[in-house]
């Protein structure tokens, strides 16, 4: 029997995805509960894995060609406007019902009011959306979320909470998840247009997104899973906000990019962007939280299993929604 070729492997996993991020999760959730003295480890092996997976995404970003992104002014205000106008009254209204539990409601606020910026490029682009688009933006996304999750804090929980709240986790992973890998990936950017080992660097890391994500999800998912079952009773609460937010995101999302006149991968792309919370990224922040708040970690959690089957379904069923016109027939 031949051997695979890496290429023929790659393109199979990517074509497979969506069903090996599935599997990456239950075999996470497996190795939680079979190994739960394995939590410890699992737990600090998110922040490298996921400033892996970030610098092998960062790479994807047309630093070149980033002024060309910023001009995009219809779908970048659609989507700052989606996330940062719109999504805070979504959010506001549906935690109206845990405003009364300080740990479930600051964990559903860190993940709802943040915009993902890593999986949903590879959701929107498996759905027919323009993830190129989004890739651009998504430094802008980042940068934004972190200056005004702040203020969403101060407005939807009030100045006593906010305050004990230790910023320097938040420092620290805005540094050590963010600026390190953005940096890391435009240096290799401009080493690979003049040295081959840039363009293989480039080249592997592409080769390892899949892999990268899974083995994020499985470290989260094993180092938390065993905290979700102990909380389960408060968490279920959570999943008919987390499943209205999906379903509500969809009309809303189509409303917003209507009148910029996006084309229909650009609206497909708008609606995912509204949709997809950056769970991933928060969740380190959620875990330096004190112990009275212990419980955000599991809520951001719980809404990365959510969304991930949410994102199964907007794969299979975005593009019927928002379809591609029929082309004009022939006299």
């Amino acid at each position: 029997m031949g051997r695979v070729k890496p290429q023929n492997l790659m393109a199979r996993m990517e074509h497979h995805q969506i069903g090996l991020y599935l599997v990456a999760i239950l075999l996470g959730g497996v190795l939680g509960f079979l190994a739960p003295g394995s939590a410890g480890a699992l737990e600090h092996s998110i922040n490298p894995v996921l400033g892996l997976l970030l610098f092998a995404t960062f790479l994807g970003i047309p630093f070149a060609s980033i002024g060309t992104a910023a001009k995009d002014l219809k779908f970048m205000g659609t989507i700052l406007v989606l996330n940062f106008v719109v999504v805070p009254w979504v959010v506001f209204g549906l935690t109206r019902f845990i405003a009364g539990d300080q740990a479930l409601l600051l964990g559903v606020l860190l993940v709802l009011l943040t915009p993902c910026i890593d999986y949903v490029i590879v959701f929107t682009g498996l759905a027919g959306g323009a993830s190129e688009r989004l890739l651009a933006a998504a430094p802008v996304l980042m940068l934004l979320q972190m200056l005004l999750l702040p203020v969403y804090l101060l407005l939807f929980i009030g100045p006593e909470v906010v305050s004990a709240i230790d910023p320097e986790p938040f420092i620290r992973a805005l540094v050590v998840l963010i600026l390190i890998p953005l940096a890391a990936a435009a240096l290799t950017q401009a080493l690979a247009r003049k040295a081959a080992a840039g363009r293989g660097l480039m080249a592997l890391m592409q080769g390892l997104m899949v892999p990268l994500m899974m083995a994020t999800l499985a470290v989260v998912v094993g180092s938390q899973i065993s905290g979700v079952a102990r909380e389960l009773g408060s968490l279920l609460v959570l999943v008919p906000i987390y499943a209205a937010f999906l379903l509500v995101m969809v009309p809303l999302g189509m409303l917003v990019a209507k009148p910029a006149r996006l084309d229909v991968a650009a609206t497909r792309a708008a609606v995912f962007s509204g949709a997809t919370r950056n769970s991933l990224v928060v969740l380190p922040l959620a875990l330096a939280l004190p112990e009275p708040l212990a419980l955000a970690a599991l809520v951001v959690l719980t809404q990365t299993l959510i969304e991930l089957l949410g994102m199964v379904l907007f794969v299979r069923f975005l593009p019927r929604i928002i379809r591609t016109p029929p082309l004009p027939q022939a006299a």
